[in-house]
C-alpha cells in the first residue's frame, strides 16, 4: 500500500505542483487549500506525512502542526516557509516538526526528505512491533512454575516491578535470572524503552569501562571513532549486568557513582553525561562473600541490593519439573511442526529423579534435543542422551572373588544404582529397594557407599 501524504498549501500553483511530483513516486496524496481544511481531514482519515506551509489563512501552519502532534505523537510532518521565517521553522522543529524545507522548493530535496522520513518512520514502527513481540515472551505467562517457591518469586517481580529501585537477582547458572529480569521491564513503566544486557564477565577487563559509558574518538588505541556505551543506549530503559560479581574492582567505583549521580563520564570526556537507567543486577555467586572476602564493593552491593531476588534450584522446586518438561516439549514442537504431547511415564520419573546440574537451561536442551529425535506423540527413552539412559544393571565381579565378597559388591553396586536413580534421596531408595530408611543407612555405612 502506497504512504499516504497531505499537501497544506493556500497557494494552488505550488499545492498542485507538489502533489503532481509526489504522486509521479507512488505517493497517494490528499490536498487542502488552508490548515482548517487539513485539519477536518486529519480528524477523519489517517496519513504517513504531513507536508504543509507556515502562513495559511483559517488556520496556520504552527497550529495545524500542534493539532497533527496531539492526534499523534509520531505524526510525520515537514514545514515549508520562506527563508525570512527560518526563525519561525526552527520554533516548528522545538514544536515536533519532523523537518523543513525552503520556499522555493527544490524538489529533488524535497523528495530526499520525504523519502528519508518514511522509511525511517518504517524502521520504528518495525522496531516497536518486533519489541511488543519480544517483550510477549517475557510475560508472566512465560514464566513456569506453581511451586511455593516460585510463587514468592512472582509475588516479588510484580511489587519491584512498578518502581524504579535496582534489583539484584541470585541464582545457580541456568536458573532463568534473564528471563526474570525481562518480566520485570516488561511489567514496568519503561517496557517502551531498551532492554540491553551486557555479561560483565565476558568483556575484556581493558574494555569494560568503554562498553558501559562509551568514549570518544582517539582516546585510547583502536578508538577509530565515538562510542556511546551500554549505559547511554539503554537510557530511559532497563540495563541488565549479568555476573556482576566478575566486574573489576576499580570500574566498580565508577558504576557506583554512575548509580548514585545518575550521570556517566565516557573514556577521554572530561563533562558528565546525565542518564535514566534502571540497573538490574545479576550473580550466580554470593556477592555478600564476594564482599566479606574483598572482591566486591559494600558500598555498591548495597547500592544494587536494594531488592534482592533469589531464584530457586531446580532440586529446590521439583515440582515445577513436570510443568517445565511440557512448556518446552510444547514450545519445540511448535517449531519444529511435530504432533508431541507429553513424555513416556518412565522417562517423566527419569527427569523427575535427575541432578539437573545445568538447571532449567540443561533441561531446556535436553527436551530439545528429544523432540528432534522423537517420532511418536510421546517422548520415550531412546528419544534421550546417552547419559541420561538408566544403567542396565550391575557388573558381575570375574575375578577368583569368595562368595561372601562377591555378593557384598553385588549389593553394593545395587544400592549405588538405586540410590543414582532416586537422585541419592535415600528415603525414595528405601522404598524402591523394599527396606526400612534405618536399614538402609545401615548398609550404606557398612558398605563404604558414603565415601563415594
Amino acid at each position: 500500500m502506497a504512504d499516504r501524504i497531505l499537501v497544506v498549501d493556500d497557494e494552488q500553483i505550488i499545492r498542485e505542483s507538489i502533489s503532481f511530483v509526489l504522486k509521479k513516486e507512488g505517493y497517494a496524496v490528499v490536498e487542502a487549500a488552508n490548515g482548517k481544511e487539513a485539519y477536518d481531514k486529519l480528524c477523519t482519515d489517517a496519513f504517513d506525512l504531513v507536508l504543509t506551509d507556515l502562513e495559511m489563512p483559517e488556520m496556520k501552519g504552527i497550529e495545524l502542526l500542534d493539532h497533527a502532534v496531539h492526534m499523534n505523537s509520531e505524526a510525520i510532518v515537514i514545514i515549508i516557509t520562506a527563508y525570512g521565517s527560518l526563525e519561525t521553522a526552527i520554533t516548528a522543529l522545538r514544536k515536533g516538526a519532523s523537518d523543513y524545507i525552503l520556499k522555493p522548493i527544490e524538489f529533488d530535496e524535497l523528495l530526499v526528505k520525504v523519502r528519508r522520513l518514511l522509511d525511517n518512520r518504517k524502521v520504528v514502527l518495525e522496531n516497536q512491533y518486533l519489541r511488543k513481540v519480544v517483550n510477549s515472551d517475557y510475560d508472566f505467562s512465560k514464566l513456569v512454575g506453581k511451586s511455593a517457591e516460585m510463587k514468592k518469586v512472582f509475588e516479588m517481580i510484580q511489587k519491584v516491578a512498578g518502581t524504579d529501585s535496582n534489583v539484584l537477582i541470585s541464582g545457580k547458572s541456568g536458573t532463568g535470572k534473564e528471563l526474570v529480569a525481562r518480566a520485570i521491564h516488561f511489567n514496568s513503566r519503561r517496557n517502551n524503552k531498551q532492554f540491553i544486557a551486557v555479561n560483565a564477565g565476558a568483556i575484556p577487563e581493558s574494555l569494560i569501562e568503554s562498553e558501559l559509558f562509551g568514549h570518544r574518538k582517539g582516546s585510547f588505541t583502536g578508538a577509530v571513532a565515538d562510542k556511546i556505551g551500554y549505559f547511554k543506549a539503554a537510557d530511559g530503559g532497563t540495563l541488565l549486568l549479568d555476573e556482576i560479581s566478575e566486574m573489576p574492582l576499580q570500574l566498580q567505583v565508577k558504576l557506583l557513582r554512575a548509580l548514585e549521580q545518575k550521570e556517566i563520564t565516557p573514556v577521554g570526556m572530561t563533562t558528565a553525561i546525565p542518564v535514566n537507567v534502571r540497573i538490574i543486577a545479576s550473580t550466580n555467586r554470593n556477592l555478600q562473600g564476594e564482599v566479606e572476602a574483598g572482591r566486591f564493593r559494600e558500598d555498591l552491593y548495597y547500592r544494587l541490593n536494594v531488592v534482592e531476588i533469589h531464584l530457586p534450584s531446580l532440586s529446590e522446586r521439583r515440582d515445577d519439573i513436570p510443568l517445565l518438561i511440557d512448556h518446552f516439549i510444547q514450545k519445540y514442537s511448535n517449531e519444529m511442526s511435530k504432533n508431541i504431547k507429553g513424555t513416556k511415564n518412565d522417562v517423566m520419573r527419569l527427569l523427575m529423579q535427575h541432578t539437573w546440574k545445568g538447571e532449567i537451561r540443561e533441561l531446556e536442551n535436553i527436551i530439545e534435543r528429544a523432540v528432534i529425535f522423537s517420532s511418536h506423540e510421546h517422548i520415550t527413552m531412546d528419544d534421550l542422551p546417552g547419559f541420561l539412559q538408566p544403567e542396565s544393571g550391575v557388573t558381575v565381579p570375574t575375578d577368583k572373588a569368595s562368595l561372601e565378597a562377591a555378593i557384598k559388591d553385588f549389593e553394593r553396586q545395587y544400592i549405588l544404582t538405586i540410590l543414582r536413580k532416586c537422585s541419592f534421596n535415600k528415603e525414595h531408595a528405601a522404598h524402591d529397594l523394599g527396606v526400612s530408611l534405618p536399614t538402609l543407612y545401615r548398609r550404606i555405612k557398612d558398605l563404604g557407599i558414603e565415601q563415594e
